[in-house]
């Protein structure tokens, strides 16, 4: 626990590593972490000018040369903590089993929200990077990677790092940053919103069974079930399904026509077995 002087007021948090745990007054929090801009970086950098040894005179700074800071590297990040820890580590990695194709094109531009074509440069894949008995998920457009993880075994991480700007139109002047940590968050928050809709779309096992079993409703009427849904049959179903089947292909019949010369050899592909079934 640690206590961040604002003015006159301390405000109470729980430190993350480099994030927060928690916090008494999280929205006069969020306030403060949005108060840093770029005039506050440049009025730290120019505090500095006027102390290191630099080739540039004040009198060179008069004509108009001088100094500019450029964004190489920025990283927008998002940290969501679970109630229950114990269960973090679970439901992180059934988000990286469900969402192992996000990297692919069509997917990536759910995203980004940006076109992704044949032209457009760089590798679309999603990885999967395992740091000693953490993973990591890692989706990258162009130079930008998304990577999320499970951080300090308390919450979900989410973190944007852009390492191009011009890779979303954007030149890497300072005063460009407010508009990169918008495009970041927005990434970030499309991200989360995707693994939402993709997660769990299927019917548990429980789920089925309240549908084909008979059930009792809560003013004591009956419902019927499914006649597929009695037991023996579905464990009959499940069990066919574990095992291939044997096909027998019958030759099919064919005009005298098309027994000879290239319809016959046409004809007999089109009854050829599939490669698959």
């Amino acid at each position: 626990m640690g206590q961040a002087s604002v003015g006159k007021k301390e405000i109470a948090y729980e430190a993350l590593d480099n994030g927060f745990l928690s916090c008494a007054e999280p929205e006069k929090l969020q306030q403060i972490c949005d108060s840093l801009g770029p005039e506050d970086i440049d009025r730290l950098f120019r505090k500095w000018l006027k102390r290191l040894p630099l080739p540039l005179q004040p009198e060179d700074r008069a004509a108009g040369y001088d100094w500019s800071l450029s964004i190489w590297q920025l990283e927008v990040s998002l940290t969501q903590i679970f109630d229950r820890p114990l269960r973090g580590r679970e439901f992180f990695e059934e988000i990286i089993r469900d969402n192992l194709d996000l990297g692919r094109p069509d997917r990536v531009q759910l995203i980004f929200d940006r076109v992704v074509t044949k032209k457009t440069p760089g590798e679309f894949r999603t990885r999967v990077i395992q740091d000693g008995v953490h993973p990591s998920l890692h989706i990258n457009y162009k130079n930008f990677d998304l990577k999320q993880y499970f951080k300090e075994g308390r919450g979900c991480r989410t973190e944007g790092t852009f390492r191009n700007p011009n890779d979303f139109g954007v030149n890497k002047g300072l005063p460009n940053l407010p508009y990169l940590q918008k495009i970041g968050r927005e990434i970030n928050r499309r991200l989360l919103e995707v693994e939402r809709v993709s997660h769990n779309s299927g019917l548990s096992g429980d789920s089925i069974q309240r549908v084909v079993q008979p059930a009792v409703t809560e003013d004591g009427k009956k419902g019927a079930g499914l006649k597929f849904g009695q037991p023996r049959v579905m464990a009959l179903l499940l069990a066919l399904t574990l095992f291939p089947t044997p096909h027998r292909w019958f030759p099919q019949p064919r005009s005298p026509a098309t027994r000879s010369g290239s319809a016959g050899r046409y004809a007999g592909r089109l009854h050829s077995p599939p490669d698959d079934v």
